[in-house]
């Protein structure tokens, strides 16, 4: 298995938010409800001030704790891209996934009362050899997506770990970036 994952270039990111509009739109999603979503920060205090976005979606982890505590196993490892992926009919919306995940990346449907999440456009994209949608729609490229190991070469100075996020200890995600400095 390839295990697959997301690079994000902040020094790239405009903070257009084209990756969340692509998202939403390719899912469906109504207003104030993500699959990914382009975060703002901002902090320091005069005159030493910084502001960044940090595009965050499904972080696809190793030690996935939404898969872990799903009651059903509706949230699972695919075994061919270790994405992780969501059974829509198998959820019964105990939201126990929603409350696992430290980056809260699985996503409440009023309608429907079950969860929905980032599944990389695997159905939608990736099985017929395109990439996922927030990527496509990305005009400086600052969203990647691939084989996580081939994005480690790529990006030798990419982390893990950002200040405003849990830390990647607790899940291991696949999702790599190259920081702002101050949020290093």
């Amino acid at each position: 298995m390839a295990q697959k994952g997301f690079y994000f270039d902040m020094t790239s990111c405009t903070g257009c938010k084209c990756c969340q509009v692509a998202c939403k739109d390719v899912n469906n999603l109504p207003v104030g409800r993500f699959f990914r979503e382009a975060r703002d920060f901002e902090g320091g205090t005069f005159p030493h001030m910084w502001a960044a976005t940090v595009s965050m979606g499904c972080n696809h982890c190793d030690n996935a704790p939404c898969a872990a505590n799903c009651p059903t196993g509706a949230i699972s490892k695919d075994p061919e891209t270790g994405l992780v992926i969501q059974d829509r009919a198998r959820c019964i919306g105990c939201r126990m996934c929603e409350w696992s995940c430290p980056y809260g990346a699985p996503s409440w449907d009023e309608a429907e009362k079950r969860m929905g999440k980032c599944d990389g456009c695997k159905e939608k994209f990736l099985d017929k050899g395109m990439e996922p949608a927030c990527v496509g729609a990305c005009s400086t490229r600052a969203l990647r997506f691939g084989d996580i190991d081939e994005l480690r070469r790529q990006h030798p100075d990419a982390v893990s770990d950002l200040s405003v996020l849990p830390p990647s200890s607790l899940t291991h995600p696949n999702y790599l970036t190259t920081p702002k400095e101050a949020l290093r």
